[in-house]
């Protein structure tokens, strides 16, 4: 059972992609700090804006990478080094076209999926066994649209049900952040 020490939500910096749906790691990260009364601050040397807070007792920093999602491994890795935080400590959490709006699921390692942020992460880190939470965004249905869907805002009622599956998954948090996974990955995946 492995406790998790850095929860990394991946997404772009700046205004133009706050609201887009390639933003849904920031936008579960953030509510984290709210919900923990965490304060996210810059910290230029691992070009992230970085928070630390207790969750269920458990020491955990948060972060948001201040580079572009294809750039984000060399962000999460400097960090994660320089705490000591080896990769199965570490939550990566992504938005995920092959999942709908509303769904929300946990898993261990795995390849990227086509998912820029994780192809570039996975060589960074020096592998893939770290825990990804995966906030559904749907799919736009083509191929060819896909960097128009994840860099667009999400439509009021997609963007309600990723809000719900936010909330689910910061209910299950504190199992998640204590290694108890499989009672997590229950409540996340019988939602819905």
């Amino acid at each position: 059972m492995t406790v998790i020490r850095l929860v990394a939500g991946l997404g772009n910096p700046g205004a133009k992609y706050e609201q887009t749906r390639h933003n849904a790691g920031f936008w579960f990260v953030d509510a984290v700090a709210r919900k923990y009364s965490a304060q996210f601050h810059h910290e230029s040397k691992y070009k992230s804006d970085v928070a630390r807070c207790g969750i269920d007792g458990q020491d955990c920093r948060l972060q948001k990478p201040m580079d572009f999602m294809n750039c984000s491994g060399a962000p999460v890795a400097a960090l994660a080094g320089f705490y000591r935080v080896p990769r199965t400590a570490i939550l990566v959490v992504h938005d995920d076209l092959d999942l709908e709006p509303g769904v929300v699921r946990l898993k261990q390692g795995g390849g990227h999926g086509g998912h820029n942020g994780l192809r570039d992460l996975i060589p960074s880190l020096g592998g893939n066994d770290f825990q990804r939470l995966r906030i559904g965004i749907g799919h736009p249905g083509h191929r060819d649209d896909v960097t128009g869907h994840v860099l667009k805002p999400a439509t009021r009622e997609d963007r309600d049900a990723i809000d719900s599956a936010i909330e689910l998954a910061l209910q299950v948090l504190p199992d998640i952040i204590s290694g108890n996974t499989d009672t997590a990955m229950q409540e996340l995946h019988t939602a819905r």
